[in-house]
């Protein structure tokens, strides 16, 4: 990506969706608080997908979502697909394909409990990442919206199509991210590599062929 994803904004989300009294106790305790008050006051949060942020969406292939049943117990889902299989279908609003799987539904059944979630998208080979907070919906029945956000190229049989209402999100730090390629994307450079260390072993041997003669 040519821009940041920490880009200043003029956009200010209110620090309550993550930043609860507890949190701020333990940001307190550990001198981070005053900090923290000043970025929210100043910048804070995004609220709503900006170009940059679409622009992120759109080449990730991989993310995780959060969710937490009535009685808090938390679950992390992981989703994939082609690139863009998370769709940005508005400034506010996000949705993919809920493909079949192994049945067990905790995602879905957490949500028709308590709609409030997390994405999380981790680009491992530029060392980027974003936390997405929200709440979601199950849609099922809807074929305009289902073609909207499926893959016709995709292997898989979509069930029902996730919608993400934006709240805020936040671009880490790139700390701590092991850098991570994908194989599609290393392959030819390792073959092209393989092929030119196999035509030097053959020009050698044909050298000391040569030379024994």
């Amino acid at each position: 990506m040519n821009a940041h994803l920490d880009q200043v904004s003029t956009l200010v989300s209110p620090s309550e969706i993550a930043f609860t009294p507890a949190v701020k106790a333990r940001q307190q305790e550990n001198g981070s608080r005053a900090g923290y008050a000043k970025f929210e006051s100043s910048r804070g949060w995004e609220s709503q997908v900006t170009p940059v942020l679409a622009d992120f969406i759109a080449a990730q292939t991989s993310m995780y979502m959060a969710t937490a049943n009535a009685e808090g117990q938390p679950y992390m889902q992981h989703r994939g697909g082609p690139p863009g299989f998370l769709h940005v279908l508005d400034e506010q609003t996000l949705a993919f394909a809920d493909y079949a799987g192994n049945k067990q539904y905790i995602t879905a059944g957490n949500l028709d409990d308590n709609p409030k979630a997390q994405l999380f998208l981790m680009d491992y080979a530029h060392a980027q990442r974003v936390k997405i907070w929200g709440v979601a919906k199950v849609v099922t029945g809807d074929p305009e919206l289902l073609a909207r956000v499926a893959s016709p190229d995709y292997a898989a049989r979509v069930e029902r199509v996730i919608v993400f209402t934006v709240k805020a999100w936040d671009a880490n730090c790139p700390k701590h991210i092991p850098r991570l390629l994908r194989a599609e994307d290393v392959l030819p450079a390792i073959e092209q590599r393989d092929q030119h260390i196999a035509t030097l072993e053959a020009r050698i041997k044909a050298l000391e062929v040569s030379l024994q003669a």
